[in-house]
């Protein structure tokens, strides 16, 4: 029988390890099974009690990249979303392309008009006549979570435009819903009250096999800093530009070599950028 190893989360917390877990992390990014196999087999002999989440995610990480870096890319993703900031904008523009991919008509950055104040609203979708409303909560830590003190906020403010909008006579939508996606968690009492209130609420893992990895990896929206091909300073670059997703540097090879990236380099990034998304 196996040692019980202990380890440390993100979040401060302290729990049991379970290989398990790692195993599906793994095959979730489409490795093999005999990766799998090498890299757990490997972790079991550098863990030990009190290690953190995070080294163990590197050591995994380092692993896949020599087996598969398509694999890897994929296993990077939550941390790769963490490093689109500092600022929001394009975590907006990742839920914003979600949506367009769900067949939502999209902005971003709207200014709207309620009946009290006027709201800037991270994304605004429409689909069959309806609107959303739609507010991105973008944290850069790992440990911070979505108390119920958003959710309130944001449906206040929703409540706001809501009112005025569907009073419009010009208007020939109907403002129907407010949402609040999250690249982290919410607690249970965010959970609960935005149920309670008909508010959509998306975080990493929430709602179950629905939350915004799964969607992500289902439609192949994966972010430009979850490719191994780029430096930290390269990605950064582009996201400057504009540039927030790995599909649309199918079409950027003159914005790569305006940041100084080499023809070689375009294909090796192009290269991964097709495995990836698997045009």
């Amino acid at each position: 029988m196996e040692k019980e190893i202990y380890i440390k989360k993100s979040n401060g917390e302290i729990e049991l390890f379970l290989f398990e877990k790692l195993k599906q992390s793994l095959q979730s990014t489409g490795a093999s099974k005999a990766a799998i196999s090498t890299i757990i087999n490997r972790i079991k002999t550098d863990i030990y009690d009190g290690i953190s989440s995070d080294e163990i995610y590197k050591k995994a990480f380092v692993l896949l990249k020599k087996h598969n870096k398509i694999s890897a890319s994929r296993y990077s993703l939550k941390r790769a979303i963490f490093d689109l900031g500092p600022t929001g904008y394009p975590f907006e523009r990742l839920v914003g392309a979600l949506l367009k991919e769900k067949g939502y008509k999209t902005k971003v950055g709207v200014i709207i008009k309620g009946r009290c104040v006027t709201h800037e609203i991270d994304v605004l979708a429409e689909k069959d006549e309806n609107v959303y409303a739609i507010e991105c909560k973008f944290h850069s830590d790992a440990k911070a979570a979505s108390n119920v003190k958003i959710p309130l906020y944001i449906n206040s403010r929703f409540l706001d435009i809501q009112e005025q909008w569907n009073s419009n006579s010009n208007n020939k939508t109907y403002l129907k819903q407010g949402w609040l996606v999250t690249n982290t968690r919410f607690t249970s009492d965010a959970i609960n009250y935005g149920k309670c209130v008909g508010l959509t609420l998306l975080s990493w893992d929430y709602p179950e096999n629905n939350g915004l990895k799964a969607n992500i990896d289902t439609l192949a929206l994966y972010p430009v800093t979850t490719l191994t091909t780029l430096t930290k300073r390269e990605k950064h670059q582009l996201i400057e530009k504009n540039i927030v997703l790995v599909k649309e540097l199918a079409k950027a090879t003159e914005i790569m070599k305006s940041i100084g990236i080499s023809d070689h380099k375009i294909k090796r990034v192009l290269t991964e950028v097709n495995e990836l998304c698997q045009f």
